[in-house]
């Protein structure tokens, strides 16, 4: 790569119009937390990564929202696997981020490039009734349309996010909340993106992500969610280790996703998807 490179990528699918598109800014060190912030508010996408150096096996991994520094991104760590694999091979690399390394391993087949990244160790808590009323309330959703078999949860795959789970698709895809409102209150519970799904199947979920603390409506595609909710169902014993499910996301966005997801026993979990490089 040149001293320092920025590509755009939608990352957890093959199409360009679909997925999470995300900033990639590669270089041999890191610019300063101003210039990054100003980068990531000029790309303008949900998430940037800068990685420093710009070769090598193990990378420097910090992320940027168009407001904030966020701990971990999914979409955008697989987003960075896919554009430095295109340029330095296939194999496994280690990222360090804020919240520790993260292997990130990039496959090419058929002339689609794939990555997979496996999350810290992951953990939830039971979440507590104000916050989930609080919550709810911005949503302007009720109590009777949750999913009982998934209690409310707190889950951490990274950064933390609130696990809700509805019966209907219907609620699912009726998605209109206050923005400020919810801002507010996932900044003083120091969350970052609401993990709101509903279950289809036991390996088949749809899901949506509010992300108003970083500026954005929506995520087309949360690969720290997921890492999330995949240890919160394997932790609370709602899912039989090892497993594999399905998450699909960005379906009413218009920017469809699919994002896999491998419970193991233990440990952390991987989350994969393939990401293009989106026009200039």
């Amino acid at each position: 790569m040149k001293s320092s490179s920025l590509k755009r990528l939608t990352a957890f699918t093959n199409n360009p119009e679909g997925g999470n598109p995300a900033g990639v800014w590669v270089g041999e060190s890191l610019p300063d937390q101003d210039e990054m912030q100003r980068i990531a508010a000029e790309v303008g996408f949900s998430e940037t990564a800068f990685v420093a150096p710009s070769s090598g096996k193990n990378r420097t991994v910090r992320y940027y929202s168009p407001e904030a520094e966020v701990p971990f991104c999914g979409h955008a760590t697989i987003a960075t696997g896919v554009a430095i694999g295109q340029e330095s091979g296939d194999g496994t690399y280690l990222f360090e981020t804020k919240v520790g390394d993260i292997p990130v391993t990039v496959a090419t087949s058929d002339g689609i490039t794939s990555a997979s990244l496996t999350s810290v160790e992951p953990r939830y808590m039971h979440a507590p009734q104000s916050l989930v009323k609080d919550a709810m309330a911005a949503l302007g959703w009720e109590e009777n349309e949750l999913d009982p078999l998934i209690p409310p949860a707190r889950a951490f795959g990274g950064v933390w996010h609130l696990v809700l789970a509805v019966k209907s698709k219907k609620r699912l895809d009726d998605l209109q909340y206050d923005f400020e409102k919810l801002k507010t209150i996932m900044l003083q519970d120091e969350l970052t993106t609401l993990q709101l799904v509903w279950r289809e199947n036991t390996r088949l979920f749809h899901s949506r992500n509010p992300f108003p603390v970083g500026g954005v409506v929506e995520d087309s595609a949360t690969g720290a969610a997921a890492a999330a909710l995949g240890g919160y169902l394997r932790e609370a014993n709602l899912i039989e280790a090892p497993a594999e499910i399905n998450i699909l996301q960005g379906e009413v966005m218009g920017r469809p996703s699919q994002l896999k997801v491998t419970i193991p026993a233990g440990g952390g979990i991987t989350v994969a998807g393939s990401a293009v490089q989106l026009p200039e």
